[in-house]
């Protein structure tokens, strides 16, 4: 569906995108995960030939892509991270407008701008003004402009951003339902439990270019790091850190703002040999958490960042 290859861009002296390597098979959801100016919006955007590149090869549904290939174009939809609607039209008007851009055909575009407003659940907000909607329903409309038309692939950048949870969740479920009718979706974003929940397969990015790429299962396997254990702690004297820190299968321990973490590595578990230290040196615990590594534990290990804004 989508083949990249060694794709660079500059901005002045600035490297966006590092010989970039994408490869997406029809039918997936594939995230690219990655802070802010990772490289994923700017790697869209070249995709779908809105910025120039300077060198590599852009391949979708195995044609080269171009600014004029308008066959390609009416085969996407896409909803950029910054909402792109008119605020002089209703919600069903700035529908319609976009949903005109590749149906020309009123009969057809009236009934798919309908099930654009039914799937987006905007029924009730037909003749609102933008500017009279929450941020989440400006979402839900950005999202309805641009899949209006029934594309066969498209693109996700950020959508959720700065959405109350109930339009998240109704945001997230609708891509799901999208994909069940068929299409594949490009997602990116820096909420990795989004894409934990979402995507088939899963790219991390960092200084515009791939560092790992794979199924989440895949990705956690590459580190070294395992189960992480939390446990809040009033006074942690710094002689129990280190034998803490000694233990076998401990990857590291640390002890912050009251809260020890103690990461082990891959395939071991410590938390009880953990415990019994605390309590054989009559350290009081509160709350202790237990949790499988995460996304940002890969983007941890691999980049040494955290994978947050």
């Amino acid at each position: 569906m989508i083949q990249v290859r060694s794709l660079v861009k500059r901005y002045g002296d600035l490297l966006a995108l590092d010989h970039f390597d994408l490869n997406v098979q029809k039918g997936e959801i594939f995230g690219l995960l990655g802070p802010n100016g990772s490289g994923k919006t700017t790697a869209i955007n070249c995709m779908l030939s809105l910025l120039k590149y300077g060198k590599g090869e852009v391949h979708l549904f195995g044609e080269p892509m171009s600014s004029d290939n308008y066959a390609l174009k009416r085969r996407i939809g896409v909803v950029m991270q910054n909402v792109a609607v008119f605020n002089e039209l209703t919600v069903i008007e700035n529908i319609d407008y976009f949903c005109g851009l590749y149906v020309p055909d009123k009969a057809k575009r009236r009934q798919l701008v309908d099930e654009a407003v039914e799937f987006t659940g905007l029924g009730d907000f037909r003749k609102f003004l933008p500017k009279k909607l929450s941020g989440g329903l400006l979402r839900r409309l950005n999202i309805a402009c641009g899949i209006a038309h029934k594309p066969e692939l498209i693109f996700l950048d950020e959508p959720t951003v700065a959405v109350d949870p109930q339009s998240r969740n109704h945001i997230l479920e609708g891509i799901r339902e999208l994909n069940r009718n068929g299409a594949t979706i490009v997602y990116t974003s820096h909420y990795m439990e989004e894409v934990e929940q979402l995507c088939t397969r899963i790219m991390i990015m960092s200084g515009g270019k791939a560092v790992a790429t794979g199924t989440k299962e895949e990705l956690k396997a590459m580190i070294r790091t395992g189960e992480k254990m939390t446990a809040e702690i009033y006074d942690l004297p710094a002689n129990v850190l280190k034998e803490i820190q000694k233990l076998d299968g401990t990857f590291s321990a640390d002890y912050t703002d009251n809260l020890l973490t103690v990461r082990y590595t891959a395939g071991s578990h410590a938390l009880i040999p953990v415990l019994d230290i605390l309590r054989r040196n009559n350290v009081g615990v509160g709350r202790v958490f237990s949790e499988p590594p995460t996304l940002n534990d890969v983007f941890l290990e691999i980049t040494g960042k955290e994978l947050k804004d």
